[in-house]
C-alpha cells in the first residue's frame, strides 16, 4: 500500500509540472490554461490526501504495536 501511495504522489507531481508548462500567464482562465489551473489544483488536493493517508497509517501502526 505504501508503494501505491508514493506512486500516486509521484504521478500527481509529474502531472502538476506538465500542467504548469501549459499555463498562459497572460490569460489564466481561458482555454487550455483554465483547464491546467484546475488540474493543478486537483493534483495538489490528491497530494494532500495521500499525505494524510500516510500519516494516519503511521499513527495506526504505532497504536496497534
Amino acid at each position: 500500500m505504501k508503494f501505491f501511495i508514493y506512486t500516486v504522489i509521484l504521478l500527481a507531481l509529474f502531472i502538476t509540472v506538465y500542467s504548469a508548462n501549459v499555463l498562459n500567464f497572460d490569460d489564466l482562465m481561458k482555454g487550455d490554461s483554465g483547464t491546467a489551473v484546475l488540474v493543478i489544483l486537483a493534483c495538489l488536493c490528491v497530494i494532500v490526501v495521500m499525505g494524510i493517508l500516510l500519516v494516519s497509517r503511521r499513527i495506526a501502526q504505532k497504536h496497534n504495536a
